[in-house]
């Protein structure tokens, strides 16, 4: 029984999450659509996209150096 609990509630914060996620685009892009165009409300969110791509590659990045510079092993089994 214990084996199933993670896959329950990963499986239900996805679902979770996910309608969430949904909902939130939706509702923001029926704002957008009421005051911009449709092509500078894609650039918009393509702007968001790359600067979270870029942070959290950065963010790896940082991590990395960390755990070299503390020397960590972090090699899988």
């Amino acid at each position: 029984m214990m084996d199933w609990i993670p896959i329950v509630f990963a499986t239900f914060k996805l679902l979770v999450l996910g309608t969430g996620m949904f909902f939130a685009i939706k509702w923001h892009y029926d704002q957008g659509t009421k005051r911009r165009e449709t092509r500078a409300l894609l650039r918009a969110g393509g702007k968001a996209a790359a600067v979270f791509v870029l942070s959290l590659l950065g963010l790896g990045l940082l991590t990395f150096a960390l755990t070299r510079m503390f020397a960590l092993d972090l090699t899988l089994p």
